[in-house]
């Protein structure tokens, strides 16, 4: 009886701990220039980022959540795992990103009811991650994200960001 208990906490530890991120609002689009072999980059810089917000209230970011240092740091996770490393000096390629995040945001929403739509306030975000070549200053790589902006905590908004990053990067080519 007693390994019996001790299996199902186990199990359900498990199943707790590998519970999915909420994830079905997000959808991602990659695309990369076809004649780049991209096993030819093995560094990066970054150019910058950029980050368009309308969030009168201040609500987008959650308290002690710090955005920008999380994206460049899963990609900087991504680039590495393919090999790649960050230098100053003449990188076979430049990183760039931009945020967009709208909390104003409208939606028309059903309600099943009634079967009536209305306008409801649904916060959006985007993400779009580039990989230029600098010396032809073309964009080799692109990825963007969008994605409903909910009111999660700290470290659900760290693996909601974490799966966007990492299902962009896959779809990087690798030959």
């Amino acid at each position: 009886m007693k390994k019996l208990i001790f299996s199902v906490l186990v199990l359900a530890v498990f199943i707790t701990g590998c519970a999915s991120v909420p994830k079905d609002d997000i959808e991602i689009k990659a695309a990369a220039d076809p004649k780049v072999n991209f096993s030819g980059y093995k560094t990066y810089a970054w150019l910058g980022s950029a980050g368009i917000v309308n969030d009168p209230d201040g609500l987008w970011e959650p308290p002690q959540f710090d955005a920008d240092a999380e994206i460049q740091y899963l990609i900087d996770s991504a680039l590495r795992k393919r090999g790649m490393t960050e230098t100053g000096d003449n990188p076979d390629m430049l990183v760039a990103y931009a945020i967009g995040v709208d909390m104003a945001a409208l939606k028309l929403k059903q309600d099943p009811e009634s079967k009536l739509s209305t306008l409801e306030n649904v916060p959006q975000a985007g993400l779009i991650v580039t990989l230029i070549d600098p010396d032809t200053g073309f964009v080799t790589w692109a990825a963007v994200a969008t994605g409903e902006l909910k009111n999660l905590a700290p470290e659900t908004a760290k693996k909601r960001l974490e799966y966007v990053v990492n299902t962009m990067f896959k779809d990087l080519p690798k030959k």
